[in-house]
């Protein structure tokens, strides 16, 4: 009979049973290892999958918005300011206005959302109301509404937390907030604009944070009136301090897209249940509604820092997961030798390693999947329970969820696969061996490892040209994904190629270290003796200091371009109060004269109530006085008159120096001097007061500079200092008087606004000074030139500097001293903050997380390295070696281990990160923490070699004697 070599039926299948069954068992013995293992593999899993499922939950659903708006009715109908009949609102933001034709149309009136709702249905009414309330001696203004807010139609839009609904009208509800700002308890009083109220109960608004300040009256309550619902028999009184008033339509029949396309075009928009939950198609929401929109979407590049950091945080999966099955593998080579010596082949030893990973991935994956789950909803749920509604609700993505663990359970197998190869490499015979001798250099790794990071400087290099050669921004937005993935591949091969690199240079540190303490010196070596061990440990470590850094680079620089574009309304600790309030129209229409305020009272007031004031100015511009808005007698009357000034003053750009954009209204180039400083990027023509009448002591207030000898000359020979040399040309600047009741004609392409008609211009000579930060004023220009410009001039403001921005306390000091001089015209005065300068809670608060990351990454590849190089401790016990020598082994292997790693993934994160924000624009400009990087590179080796000392046992447990040795 002749001998047969052919496979035998089900062979591979029998094989894989018996690879599995084995990594089984091996599991179960060595219950620390793998619990490590599982460790590792689990909390990058865990990490993605709750930032993935956070991210998600902060979108509001249809369903939670119907909830949140309407409670159970069926509609809202509310007013919104339209230009003309043709504006059609989103299905679902209601806010949200398209349109084909921005151009103002006079003889469109919006109607009354009343007159608008159909027939057949029950109203509700929620009114803003203007209201301010008692603290101490002073009033403070406080968000009020007059709603019904425990009629049933309103369940889940309002919560009823604690106490009872209302009995009286004597009685109120209040938000928690409100109730922690006055120090109130429920059954006491609080004094407000409306009526004195004993707070009975608080209420949660699903739209509205519990930290807000908001009194709940019912409609008609107290003193401030209600509007009258469309079935009610005669209208009730409005008081003053309605500010806006909502209607919702209780019934049973749904509100259709065709009803609320006739309310759009009276001038009402509709947020709708049945709309919401089934919005229509985009052929159906008529022409009108193709044109531009009212709101910006996000431009692609946003998302890159995202992609960037789930790249990473994936790639750290697998070479965390990679460290674990090297040790793992590490000490299955006796049994898998065993198993090749009874003539299993390569295969089915392979498997062997690779069923390991099979349990142990899908055992970490699985329950990284559910603590990051577990962990988001722990968020949300807190978030909720204390009033945020900054998460809607809990939304878990399965379909997200699922990719998340499928990429982190393949990348399980990947690292898997290398350790499996290489045991199943191993010669049999040496594999039986007692000993364990020093495994071979080789050269293909260093070789590899120098090619990919060729080919990663090269993608890096190569998605960095793509940007700046992207000279026009619109070619840029469109080359926005292939610079995202070139810059995104450089980074993920930057991070292998050092991983492969990382023997090279353990034996060249193992070279170096001849000089360095026993301890140092045996731990050098040992690592580089055992490179199969030290090489994935320093991996992991490398993944997630590369992810920590990244991370760090990138929120410093979103730090720093919020501190850059920061809206200056002053200077820091300024503030501006007016010193003319506008009145009511009379009713014919005209306007009267505004009301004038004494600044010497201004500052009495503030004085008496504060001692932080340092100075007072008080400012003059050419204020709008008795100006008659009304469309169809802006061509009847003129623009001035001795009595009336609709006239509104900005400085011309000259030609050549307006900031380039390209036909998106995209700016070129941000750091061209065009685009830059006070008044800048964009084309603005200010306020009514941007150009100040004075002298040079108000340069220096409002500039915070102080005036040089040139403007000092030029404003007193009757000329003009300038904030922004882009609008002087040949020492000369332009006044521009525009006329605000001609809007001119909105920009066909884009339908931007274009501003006001020109009336004339005056040239003044002007000298340039750039203020401290920017401050939105064109200047201070002489009362010589604004007579020449025909400026009407007027004290219209008081500047005030504070010493110290004003607490909580002094804000309700000053808001109690201005309410008797402005009544109910002016609140708290806004004091300018400044940009944000200690932003650095947050950079730290990255930090201690990406070191947590790194240290855990750290302290558990250094255990399994540990519990790999327990026989070799055993041998120095066993040659005398003190218990101190083989902890201060420990400590240094981890220091090696952590200080290599971190070092190499704090270069691999800075590099992409810094390149990315260069070329995307994210951020602006690339900022590198470096403090706190150096922080992370310190705190992340000193914490692991310190713990690793300490949780090294000086006594080592009685091991039973292996076969062999």
């Amino acid at each position: 009979m002749a001998l047969t070599l052919d496979p035998a039926p089900g062979g591979r299948r029998q094989a894989f049973r018996v690879a599995v069954r084995m990594a089984r068992r091996d599991i179960r013995r060595h219950k620390g290892r793998s619990l490590l293992i599982i460790l590792l593999i689990m909390l990058p899993v865990a990490g993605m999958t709750g930032a993935a499922t956070l991210v998600q939950s902060t979108q509001e659903t249809a369903a939670e918005r119907v909830q949140y708006q309407l409670g159970t009715t069926q509609a809202r109908f509310r007013p919104m300011p339209m230009a003309n009949g043709v504006m059609v609102q989103h299905p679902v933001e209601e806010l949200q206005i398209t349109t084909n034709d921005w151009d103002s149309n006079p003889d469109f009136t919006p109607s009354d959302p009343q007159d608008a709702i159909p027939a057949g249905y029950d109203v509700l009414t929620e009114s803003t109301l203007d209201l301010t309330a008692e603290s101490g001696a002073a009033h403070v203004r406080v968000v009020g509404r007059a709603v019904d807010a425990i009629a049933p139609a309103f369940a889940g839009k309002y919560t009823l937390l604690d106490g009872r609904a209302p009995g009286t009208d004597a009685e109120m509800l209040v938000s928690p907030g409100l109730l922690e700002r006055f120090g109130l308890e429920l059954g006491e009083e609080l004094a407000t604009s409306a009526g004195t109220f004993v707070a009975v109960g608080t209420l949660r608004d699903a739209g509205y944070s519990d930290s807000n300040s908001i009194v709940y009256l019912k409609p008609g309550q107290g003193s401030v009136g209600t509007p009258a619902p469309p079935a009610s028999t005669g209208p009730a009184p409005t008081a003053s301090a309605i500010k806006a008033t909502m209607y919702y339509l209780v019934g049973s029949e749904p509100v259709t897209w065709s009803q609320i396309l006739a309310a759009n075009a009276v001038g009402v928009t509709v947020l709708s249940r049945s709309v919401v939950l089934n919005p229509p198609p985009q052929d159906e929401r008529g022409p009108e509604g193709a044109g531009t929109s009212s709101s910006a979407s996000l431009p692609l590049s946003t998302y890159a820092a995202g992609a960037l950091l789930g790249a990473l945080a994936l790639l750290e999966v697998g070479l965390l997961a990679g460290a674990a099955f090297a040790v793992g593998a590490k000490g299955q080579v006796r049994e898998l030798a065993l198993l090749a010596a009874t003539g299993a082949e390569s295969p089915t030893i392979r498997s062997v390693v690779m069923a390991a990973g099979l349990w142990l991935g899908g055992l970490g994956v699985a329950a990284g999947a559910a603590v990051g789950l577990a962990a988001a909803a722990g968020v949300v749920f807190v978030a909720r329970l204390n009033g945020s509604v900054r998460f809607p609700g809990f939304h878990p993505d399965a379909l997200l969820t699922v990719l998340v663990m499928i990429m982190g359970f393949v990348a399980c197998l990947l690292a898997a696969l290398a350790p499996a190869r290489q045991v199943a490499r191993q010669a049999v015979l040496g594999a039986l061996k007692s000993g364990r001798a020093p495994a071979s250099a080789g050269k293909a790794s260093t070789v590899v490892g120098a090619v990919l990071l060729g080919v990663a400087a090269v993608s890096l290099a190569g998605g960095t040209w793509f940007a700046v050669s992207s000279e026009d921004p619109d070619v840029f937005s469109s080359r926005t994904p292939v610079i995202a993935w070139f810059l995104l591949g450089g980074a993920v091969l930057g991070v292998t190629a050092l991983v492969l690199l990382t023997g090279k240079m353990v034996a060249l540190l193992a070279k170096r270290a001849g000089r360095l303490p026993l301890a140092a010196r045996m731990a050098a070596r040992d690592s580089s003796r055992n490179r199969s061990r030290t090489v994935p440990a320093v991996a992991a470590v490398l993944a997630a200091a590369t992810l920590a850094s990244a991370g760090m680079v990138l929120a410093a620089s979103q730090q720093a371009s919020e501190q850059q574009n920061h809206y200056w309304s002053a200077l820091k600790n300024q503030a501006v109060l007016p010193l003319s309030v506008w009145q009511p129209p009379l009713a014919d229409g005209t306007m009267p004269d505004p009301a004038r305020i004494d600044p010497a009272a201004v500052v009495s007031a503030l004085n008496g109530a504060v001692d932080t004031v340092e100075w007072t100015s008080v400012l003059r511009t050419a204020a709008i006085r008795n100006c008659d808005m009304r469309p169809e007698l802006a061509d009847a009357s003129p623009a001035q008159t001795p009595t009336t000034s609709c006239l509104q003053y900005s400085l011309a750009t000259p030609e050549g120096n307006a900031c380039p954009v390209t036909a998106g209204q995209r700016v070129l180039d941000p750091e061209d001097w065009r685009c830059r400083g006070a008044m800048r990027p964009y084309e603005t023509q200010g306020s009514v007061d941007s150009i100040i009448v004075g002298t040079a002591d108000d340069v220096e207030r409002l500039f915070g500079t102080a005036p040089t000898a040139e403007a000092r000359d030029v404003l007193a020979a009757g000329g003009m200092v300038v904030s922004n040399p882009v609008f002087v040309r040949d020492g000369q600047a332009s006044l521009v008087a525009r006329d605000v009741r001609k809007p001119a004609r909105a920009d066909p392409a884009t339908g931007a606004f274009q501003g006001y008609e020109e009336t004339g211009r005056t040239k003044v000579a002007a000298a340039v000074l750039e203020p401290e930060v920017k401050v939105q004023y064109y200047g201070v220009v002489s009362p010589e030139a604004a007579v020449a410009a025909g400026m009407r001039v007027d004290d219209s403001e008081l500047l005030i500097q504070f010493s110290a921005y004003p607490d909580a306390v002094q804000m309700d000091k000053m808001s109690e001293a201005l309410a008797g001089i402005y009544k109910d015209r002016f609140g708290t005065p806004y004091v300018e903050r400044g940009a944000e300068q200690d932003a650095s809670l947050i950079l730290w608060s990255i930090v201690g997380l990406g070191a947590l990351i790194t240290l855990s990454a750290a302290g558990i590849t250094t255990g399994l390295s540990m519990a790999d190089s327990r026989k070799d401790h055993v041998t120095l016990a066993g040659v005398g070696a003190a218990p101190r020598l083989r902890k201060a082994l420990a400590g240094s292997q981890a220091l090696m281990t952590a200080g290599l790693g971190t070092v190499l993934g704090s270069v691999a994160g800075i590099v992409p990160a810094v390149l990315l924000v260069t070329a995307t624009g994210i951020g602006g400009t690339a900022v590198v923490p470096w403090l706190q990087l150096v922080a992370l590179l310190i705190a992340v080796p000193l914490t692991g070699a310190a713990l690793a000392w300490l949780f090294t046992r000086a006594r080592l447990p009685v091991s039973r004697r292996e076969v062999g040795t």
